[in-house]
Parts: structure tokens; C-alpha cells; sequence
């Protein structure tokens, strides 16, 4: 016998769900523990295999990265978008607010560019959800698991031809809060000097 099931009695199964939502339908949501324990098992299994806290922000960055590459895709046939965006500016507002609201029920609570380097923008998120429920011992203080959202970020950027590295940065200040340091690619800058 092949490994397929019929469907349920009612005829309704997750595949005959519509991909678009309509206005009224609430926001679809996971619950927080069902989260903390898939996320926190992902650490595990990512710490089990790495030498150093780098090289375990680097597997998440990756794990992240193939997440929002699905998700760039995935918020872009919700939101039913028919045209691409061309400026930095806009794709990064797009993300900040769009995405980061599909993702996680809010918008950022900033986006900033840098006044150093003109390629160098920043999302700031007061309490990244990743960090909510890992408990980071001594030996790997400097550990921010936001660097799974990070990788998100450069998902959705790269997805949409934004190539950028984005790296997930603590503000040392006791808190949770967390910068994502979003630095475009030179051909990126490139085109938005040409698009001004």
C-alpha cells in the first residue's frame, strides 16, 4: 500500500486551505511553547555540532536564511504584491513592517540608517522572540540567537535581489534588545545610486 492518506471526512485538509487570506481572517499564530521548544531544540542540535559561539550564530544565520527566502516568497502571494521593489529604502520598510508583522504579530521597532557608512542600515527589535525563551550559559555569553532572524533577513533581502549580510548584534546594555546590522552588497548600492 503507498503511503497515501485520504483526506478527512470533511473534505478539508491543510492543502485545500486558500493561500490567500482574506482581510477579516485573524493572523494565523504558533503558540509560544510550541515555538520555544522547536527553536530551542534547533540550538541544541546546531550547539551539538559547532567549536565556538560564532560558529553556532553562523548555523543559525543558515537555518534563518532558508526560512526567509520561504517567507519573502510566501508574505509576497498574501500580500498579493504586483510589483517589485527597486529602492533600498522602500525594501527595507517593506521588511521592517510587512514581513516582521506575518513573522511576529508586530512591526520592528525601528529602522535606522547608519551615519558612518551610507551601505550600513539597522533594525532594532526590543525583545527578539528568540532570545525570549533560551537561557545562554556562562562560557557563551556573547551568544544572541537572534541571529536566526538575522539569517530570516537576509533571506527575504536576497530573495528579492537585495544581497546584503546581516548580522544579529546585542546593545550590552542588560537587555534583550537586539540591532540587526543590515550591510548591502557594492552592486546593490550600485543600482540605488543609479535609481536617485
Amino acid at each position: 500500500m503507498s503511503g497515501f492518506t485520504a483526506p478527512p471526512k470533511g473534505g478539508l485538509s491543510i492543502y485545500s486551505a486558500p493561500l490567500h487570506r482574506s482581510p477579516t481572517a485573524a493572523p494565523s499564530e504558533v503558540s509560544s511553547s510550541a515555538f520555544a521548544l522547536l527553536f530551542s531544540e534547533l540550538v541544541q542540535y546546531a550547539q551539538n555540532r559547532v567549536n565556538s559561539v560564532s560558529d553556532l550564530e553562523r548555523r543559525l544565520e543558515e537555518a534563518g536564511y532558508s526560512v526567509g527566502q520561504r517567507v519573502g516568497e510566501l508574505v509576497g502571494c498574501r500580500e498579493r504584491l504586483t510589483k517589485r521593489e527597486t529602492r533600498v529604502v522602500n525594501m527595507l520598510q517593506y521588511v521592517s513592517n510587512t514581513v516582521w508583522k506575518h513573522l511576529f504579530n508586530k512591526v520592528a521597532d525601528n529602522l535606522e540608517r547608519s551615519t558612518e557608512n551610507a551601505d550600513e542600515y539597522m533594525i532594532h527589535e526590543n525583545s527578539p522572540i528568540t532570545n525570549a525563551f533560551i537561557s545562554v550559559p556562562a562560557d557563551m555569553g556573547q551568544l544572541n540567537c537572534a541571529a536566526f532572524i538575522a539569517g530570516i533577513i537576509a533571506g527575504v533581502l536576497d530573495s528579492a535581489k537585495f544581497n546584503a549580510r546581516v548580522t544579529a548584534h546585542n546593545l550590552g546594555d542588560g537587555t534583550e534588545r537586539t540591532v540587526f546590522l543590515i550591510k548591502f552588497a557594492e552592486f546593490v548600492m550600485e543600482r540605488e545610486r543609479r535609481l536617485a
